[in-house]
């Protein structure tokens, strides 16, 4: 089910629940192959992350392994786009990655939650988009949370949680993260 606000929740024991467990089973055995591979094997590397997302990547795409995701279909990535090592991208709300994106090591990009409310933790899984515009480089050990977006040129500096939309050219840091200034 989709919200006004992009919002989507699956409720347990459903049809999309029944889908979304699917998905994360295939997500987990490609993933698990392409974390069997070395930097050396960047075609292979490139090939598997396509058939995770659905969809080709450019040739400049450089992920470096491992890598996890629950899901994989709702991740577009454009191009120049460099991962590094040890990232997290839970993409049920979807996620965009912006040409010339930097995603430093041990980095999570999380789209997916739970209700607050204790009797209905369990019941729902609630995806909020996130979305990276051109040119961001997110520093290593950051975190990134559902409904943000990090505007073009930004950075977002290594172990800062991001809660809220990051104004282009902008550095921010901390947790919560907070603007620490403008970047000309």
């Amino acid at each position: 089910m989709m919200k006004d606000d992009n919002t989507k929740i699956i409720h347990r024991r459903t049809p999309e629940s029944a889908a979304m467990l699917a998905n994360t089973k295939r997500a987990m055995a490609i993933t698990a192959t392409m974390n069997r591979l070395t930097f050396n094997d960047v075609e292979e590397i490139r090939t598997l992350f396509s058939e995770l997302i659905g969809k080709e990547v450019d040739e400049s795409f450089i992920l470096i392994p491992p890598f996890y995701t629950a899901g994989g279909n709702e991740i577009r990535v454009g191009q120049n786009v460099f991962i590094n090592q040890n990232c997290t991208l839970y993409d049920l709300g979807g996620l965009d990655i912006g040409d010339d994106v930097m995603i430093g090591p041990n980095v999570s990009i999380i789209t997916t939650g739970h209700p607050i409310d204790p009797s209905e933790r369990r019941n729902a899984t609630i995806g909020n988009p996130i979305v990276i515009e051109r040119n961001v480089w997110i520093a290593a050990g950051a975190t990134i949370i559902g409904g943000v977006t990090v505007g073009e040129n930004s950075v977002v500096a290594a172990g800062s949680v991001v809660t809220k939309d990051v104004p282009p050219n902008t550095l921010v840091g901390g947790n919560p993260a907070k603007i620490i200034r403008e970047i000309r």
